[in-house]
């Protein structure tokens, strides 16, 4: 439970500081890769770390 607490709030943060970065510096090829990027952290957030092995 404790793993996935901190998983959250380390995508929170992640989250936050990109925001903060396309709020400073609005353009298409940084949008995209700050949404790429949050798709792939996402994609960890909540598909591996919803098994319990951890592989």
């Amino acid at each position: 439970m404790t793993d996935r607490l901190l998983a959250l709030i380390a995508f929170g943060v992640l989250c936050g500081f990109l925001g903060i970065l396309l709020w400073q510096v609005p353009r298409a090829d940084l949008i995209a890769v700050v949404g790429i990027t949050v798709a792939f952290g996402g994609y960890d957030l909540f598909f591996y770390h919803r098994r319990d092995d951890h592989g």
